[in-house]
């Protein structure tokens, strides 16, 4: 009989496992969305930084160039290689020797490329919302960038083009 007891003690009643099946099913329904939508606000947060970067460049060629703005053709070219003081785009190394001296630039290493929305991946750059195959829209007579995304909005309802 004191062995029969023992038996008793050491095993689990299926109430008692069923039990914890439904307990860990409750905690896996809370846990697994609030996990999914982390993988959403990383990519607002990732579209925030890129946005920021793209402006300060931006800025700072509009600042060292006299006030004017990096124009629309060869962005990627004004943000990425090294510019004189009339804003010529070259591939050519700093050389303040030079006539125009060659001195300012490059502000961006590389573009960053749209991380939300049907454009994800892109990193060209255009004058039109809305246009398929780029991820930002620039306009060079203020220098506003914003994301190429449409009526496209973050979980909050925000549009990202209000980013």
């Amino acid at each position: 009989m004191a062995r029969q007891a023992q038996l008793r003690i050491r095993g689990f009643s299926l109430i008692e496992l069923v039990i914890v099946v439904v307990i860990i099913g409750i905690i896996g329904a809370i846990a697994i969305p609030r996990m999914s939508r982390g993988a959403a606000g990383a990519a607002d947060s990732a579209l925030v930084a890129d946005l920021a970067v793209l402006r300060n460049a931006v800025d700072l060629y509009q600042a060292e160039h006299g006030g004017k703005y990096p124009p629309l053709t060869g962005f990627a070219d004004h943000m990425t290689q090294f510019s004189d003081v009339l804003g010529t785009a070259t591939n050519a190394t700093k050389d303040d020797t030079a006539d125009p001296p060659i001195v300012y630039g490059p502000y961006l290493r590389a573009l960053p490329t749209m991380k939300v929305g049907d454009n994800k991946g892109k990193s060209g750059v255009t004058g039109t919302a809305g246009t398929a195959g780029f991820g930002w829209v620039y306009d060079e007579d203020t220098g506003a960038i914003t994301a190429n995304t449409g009526t496209l909005k973050d979980d909050r309802g925000v549009l990202y083009t209000a980013y």
